[in-house]
């Protein structure tokens, strides 16, 4: 967890990355290290997820992770292919379980005081909040920060280049996840120089609004 959360704070920027073919993994992990920002949250949502991770992985400057993870199974997959954290679209019991069980950081996401709760019932005290745009953005992190100021989170849902800086601006928010830069039409058709390029891009605007 120390080493996660490290990274996490020192980029402030998550990508979220869906592959649909595990042959474009290797270039992407090359374009993300390449644009500055070498880690990734590999999602769930294709048949080629856990070949991505696994490809990816073995570039040991890239801190990859498994996203869109909602069972316990897919924990298990995510981490004999080499992922180094877990994040999840909600609370599942036994997915945080077997992450803790695994040694494995663990992400689920909340968007209510009540789920925030049963996280911290488990041992998580930081959380995806998710989908933060519509479950009220900046502000709602912000409320929930006050009765739980131990509490990091990691908004990710709506976050764009414009509204990045209203979320990094709250104490409590360690990094925000975002696929902007990481648009799945691109990938797909293996254009790592427009990958590599949006970034960059998105690496030079968190420094901007970070005052470095």
């Amino acid at each position: 967890m120390p080493e996660v959360m490290e990274t996490l704070g020192r980029h402030r920027l998550l990508p979220v990355v869906v592959i649909h073919d595990e042959a474009h993994a290797d270039g992407l992990a090359e374009a993300l290290v390449r644009g500055g920002l070498p880690l990734a949250e590999v999602t769930f949502r294709t048949e080629a997820a856990t070949a991505a991770i696994r490809t990816m992985s073995r570039r040991h400057e890239l801190l990859v992770g498994a996203g869109t993870v909602t069972t316990a199974g897919q924990v298990d997959q995510a981490h004999d292919a080499g992922a180094r954290f877990v994040v999840s679209p909600g609370l599942s019991p036994s997915v945080v379980r077997r992450c803790a069980q695994l040694g494995l950081p663990v992400f689920p996401g909340v968007a209510t005081a009540t789920e925030l709760l049963a996280a911290l019932d488990e041992g998580v005290s930081t959380v995806k909040f998710f989908p933060a745009q519509t479950s009220g953005g900046p502000a709602a992190v912000r409320a929930l920060a006050g009765p739980f100021p131990h509490v990091q989170f990691i908004p990710t849902g709506g976050v764009t280049p414009g509204n990045l800086n209203d979320y990094l601006a709250l104490p409590h928010v360690v990094a925000v996840g975002g696929s902007w830069m990481v648009p799945a039409e691109a990938v797909q058709e293996g254009d790592l120089e427009t990958v590599t390029a949006l970034v960059r891009e998105a690496v030079a605007l968190v420094a901007a609004t970070q005052g470095r």
